[in-house]
C-alpha cells in the first residue's frame, strides 16, 4: 500500500467536473487526526487512516479550492446512505488544519450516528428551530432577495428543522473556553486591564472554530457530500449538552448535518462585490 493525502470518496464515482478525469483513491490516507488539546494536554502523535478492503475501488473527482467554495450550497436534504468513517476522518482532519488562536487548538468535534441520539438532537433542534421561525417572520425578506428566493429560503430551513435527526451524520463542533492567566500573575499595570482581556477573548472566540466549521464545508464539497451551518440548537445548548455529554466548560458553535444530497451542488447566489467591499476607508467603493 501507498500514503497519499487525497481524500475519499464514498459511493459512485460522481460526474468529474468540466470533463475532468475522476482519480483512484488509493489504500492509505496520509496526515491523520491529531487528538485536540484541552487544558495543557500533551499533543498526541497523528495517525494513519488504512482503508479497509471494502472501501476501495471508489473514486473522487478533481476539483479545485475556488471551485469548491463557489459551489458549497447550503444542502439540507440527504440520502439515507451511510458516510463511511474514512470519509468522516477525512473531513475532521481537514477541519483540524484551520487557524486557531495561540495555537491553543482547544476544539473538539462530536460525530453523532447512532440513530436514537439522532432523534433526541433532532427533537431538541425542532423545538429551538421554532423560536428561529417567529425571528425569521418577523424580520421579513432582506432586501437583496426576491420574495421567490425568500421562500424557497423559508422552506428549506423548514425542511432541516423537521428532518435534522435524519442526517446520516450530524457533526457538532465544540470548543472549551479560553483560560485567562491569574490577576495576581499578571504585571501591576496589566491587572486592571482582565476584564477587559476577558471581553475582549470573548469576543474573538469564534475566530478559532468557525475557520474550522469552513474547512468542514469544503472537505465536504470535495467528497460529494452535502452539509451546513445551523444554530439554532444553540438556544437549548444545556439540552443539547446533556445529550451529548457535553462538559460544562466547553459549548457547542454549529450543528451540521452530512450526507449524500438530494439536491445538487452551487452555484451560490450572492450580493456582488462591489456592494459589500470599501478601499482603504467606510463607504469608498470598491473600484475593481
Amino acid at each position: 500500500m501507498r500514503p497519499t493525502n487525497e481524500p475519499v470518496r464514498a459511493g459512485p464515482a460522481p460526474e468529474s467536473p468540466r470533463g475532468t478525469k475522476p482519480r483512484e483513491v488509493s489504500d492509505v490516507i496520509g496526515g491523520g487526526v491529531g487528538t485536540p488539546l484541552l487544558h495543557g494536554q500533551e499533543p498526541q502523535p497523528t495517525k494513519q487512516l488504512v482503508m479497509t478492503t471494502r472501501m476501495r475501488g471508489y473514486k473522487m473527482s478533481d476539483i479545485g479550492v475556488l471551485e469548491a467554495i463557489h459551489t458549497a450550497r447550503a444542502l439540507r436534504q440527504f440520502k439515507p446512505d451511510p458516510v463511511p468513517e474514512a470519509a468522516i476522518t477525512q473531513i475532521l482532519d481537514a477541519a483540524i488544519r484551520a487557524p486557531s488562536a495561540g495555537n491553543a487548538q482547544n476544539w473538539v468535534f462530536i460525530v453523532v450516528r447512532e440513530t436514537e441520539q439522532r432523534r433526541k438532537l433532532g427533537a431538541i433542534y425542532r423545538k429551538a428551530s421554532d423560536v428561529a421561525s417567529a425571528m425569521y417572520a418577523a424580520r421579513g425578506r432582506p432586501p437583496h432577495m426576491t420574495e421567490e428566493r425568500f421562500q424557497r429560503f423559508m422552506a428549506t430551513g423548514a425542511y432541516l428543522w423537521d428532518h435534522m435527526g435524519d442526517a446520516p451524520v450530524i457533526l457538532v463542533p465544540c470548543q472549551s473556553r479560553p483560560q485567562l492567566p491569574r490577576r495576581a500573575s499578571l504585571p501591576a499595570e496589566f491587572r486592571e486591564r482582565l476584564a477587559d482581556e476577558e471581553r475582549y477573548v470573548e469576543r474573538i472566540r469564534g475566530a478559532s472554530i468557525y475557520p474550522a466549521v469552513q474547512n468542514i464545508i469544503l472537505a465536504c464539497r470535495a467528497l460529494g457530500l452535502g452539509t451546513t451551518i445551523t444554530t439554532n440548537h444553540i438556544r437549548c445548548e444545556d439540552e443539547v449538552k446533556a445529550v451529548l455529554g457535553i462538559p460544562d466548560d466547553v459549548e457547542t458553535f454549529a450543528m451540521m448535518p452530512i450526507g449524500y444530497p438530494r439536491g445538487k451542488f452551487g452555484p451560490l447566489a450572492r450580493r456582488p462585490v462591489a456592494e459589500v467591499a470599501y478601499a482603504e476607508r467606510w463607504s469608498r467603493a470598491w473600484p475593481y
